[in-house]
């Protein structure tokens, strides 16, 4: 049977990733081993986070059989104990449990159990399928590219929005905390009613279980709880260059172009696919790849390097996939993505990307094969920051008040970019749709009100009037022409201007997390 516990006081959730108790609601468990003082579970409202353990009681006892439903129609889903007489209330410690109180109804499935099974700090699996599976047609279901906010756990993100760590409670792994007489909660928590506190603790860990430092590996790796073999080609050096670290430079750089987007099918023209042909320069032979190829190594790339800003691909579109300018839409934007992913000095060493760029597309097997392995490393997570090797000597040591300074302003950078990305982008597209149909169209208007004019003069047959019915009808042709250049104009710079700052956009939504595990490291 699914853990349950009873709540024996009042809780009021304060920050992300807790959720608030009423005396008496019987909660579902995810786990009877408390992290510090704190159990996950679901309430009785289907709210799933963190809560003080010493304000439960785990309920030990099989779930007896519901009584008749008339008796307790009123009963909320989740279920309520009886509440106790107010003359006969004792504190808590001092009652006995009740030996004919009925058990409350279980939870309906709709308050988010059976729990999924992933662990705290669990890392994002894009949902790949199996290797059998790997040609069904991906371009109808949903991708991460679709749900970026997906990325880094199954459960939902409780980061505060903008980037900041407000609304978290972050204890330092460096500089221990001892909550003494606290009893294990943190500041701003109330002690439970009548006493309850717990021994003290000393707390080395992040609180909130659903941080990005949490779920990245970060804080497993600060903790030293990172183990993992590295192999030469597995090590990322950082070296000091003129404007401080950096990546070291790839040895062999490349590029790879994206043309030739063809519609192709399979099982004898039941499935349609459009097949991309890609030809890297570092090795000349082209390869065919689907968006759903992308979508993979996407997924591969964001789960291991979690403080590399890995662009977005371009959105997918439900309908409309096989359109002459849909189709033109995505190449380029997949020709942005691919140039930036050439261009960067780890990401373009990394075996998925190269795995992508040269296996054949008529061998299955080996390209199954690179998948299994990329699936497999084992240099992600916690291990991922084994693999990143720091410059030793003179001038690698660095200032950490003048480190903070700079991502802070690199963080307020970043914050101004992203509303001006998105103010732009409104005002742009608005632009645009006004240029293809208002001003069109009543550049349009203004011409058949000539066109009008005109064949009202043609009605006037005397022969000097001639030349200006044509002059007429030629300003009429002219205003016509003028509103077709307006329609057509977008396609010409504003949108190319998108496509781009939507790339931008990606890596903008990226950065607040990676700046939280830098933060969060200190």
């Amino acid at each position: 049977m699914a853990l349950r516990a009873r709540a024996l006081y009042d809780f009021r959730s304060e920050n992300p990733g807790e959720i608030s108790l009423r005396e008496h609601e019987v909660l579902s468990l995810c786990s009877e081993q408390d992290i510090e003082g704190w159990l996950e579970g679901v309430n009785s409202r289907g709210d799933r986070g963190l809560f003080p353990a010493s304000y439960v009681q785990v309920i030990r006892a099989p779930a007896a059989e519901p009584p008749p439903p008339a008796r307790y129609a009123n009963l909320p889903a989740g279920g309520f104990e009886p509440l106790p007489p107010p003359a006969a209330f004792k504190p808590a410690a001092q009652q006995p449990p009740p030996a004919s109180a009925p058990e409350p109804f279980p939870l309906p499935p709709t308050a988010g159990y059976p729990f999924p099974p992933a662990p705290y700090g669990g890392s994002y699996q894009p949902s790949q399928g199996s290797d059998d599976d790997w040609d069904d047609d991906w371009d109808d279901s949903s991708t991460v590219a679709d749900e970026p906010g997906a990325l880094g756990s199954s459960y939902p993100d409780y980061e505060a929005a903008g980037g900041g760590p407000s609304g978290r409670y972050r204890l330092s792994t460096r500089s221990e905390l001892s909550l003494g007489s606290r009893g294990g909660h943190p500041a701003g928590h109330p002690q439970p009613p009548g006493g309850g506190a717990k021994s003290s603790a000393t707390v080395s860990r992040n609180l909130n279980r659903f941080s990005t430092f949490v779920k990245s590996g970060g804080e497993a790796f600060v903790l030293g709880e990172a183990s993992g073999f590295v192999k030469d080609g597995d090590k990322l050096c950082v070296v000091l260059g003129p404007r401080g670290p950096e990546w070291q430079e790839n040895p062999y750089p490349f590029q790879c172009s994206i043309e030739d987007p063809t519609k192709q099918t399979k099982f004898k023209g039941m499935k349609s696919y459009i097949a991309y042909k890609l030809v890297p320069s570092h090795t000349g032979q082209q390869v065919h790849r689907r968006y759903k190829h992308f979508d993979w190594l996407y997924g591969r790339l964001a789960e291991k390097f979690p403080v590399i800003s890995v662009p977005h691909l371009p959105e997918k579109q439900a309908t409309g996939r096989f359109e002459e300018d849909f189709i033109s839409k995505r190449r380029k934007g997949l020709a942005w993505w691919m140039d930036h992913m050439c261009s960067h000095p780890v990401l373009a060493q990394c075996d998925a990307f190269q795995h992508f760029l040269s296996c054949p597309s008529t061998d299955e097997k080996a390209w199954k094969q690179g998948k299994r392995k990329a699936e497999k490393d084992e240099m992600v997570g916690a291990n991922f920051f084994l693999t990143i090797s720091v410059p030793t000597g003179p001038g690698a040591i660095l200032d950490l008040q003048e480190v903070e300074s700079q991502v802070d302003g690199f963080k307020a950078f970043t914050k101004k970019m992203d509303e001006s990305a998105l103010q732009l982008n409104h005002t742009a597209n608005e632009f645009a749709r006004k240029q293809v149909t208002g001003f069109k169209k009543e550049y349009q208007k203004v011409g058949h009100s000539f066109k009008c004019l005109s064949q009202a003069f043609e009605l006037d047959q005397q022969a000097f009037s001639a030349g200006l019915n044509q002059a007429i009808a030629f300003t009429a042709e002219a205003y016509d022409a003028i509103g077709d250049l307006f329609a057509d104009q977008p396609r010409l710079d504003l949108d190319p201007v998108m496509d781009l700052l939507a790339l931008y956009q990606g890596h903008l939504a990226n950065f607040p997390d990676i700046i939280h595990v830098q933060k969060d490291s200190w």
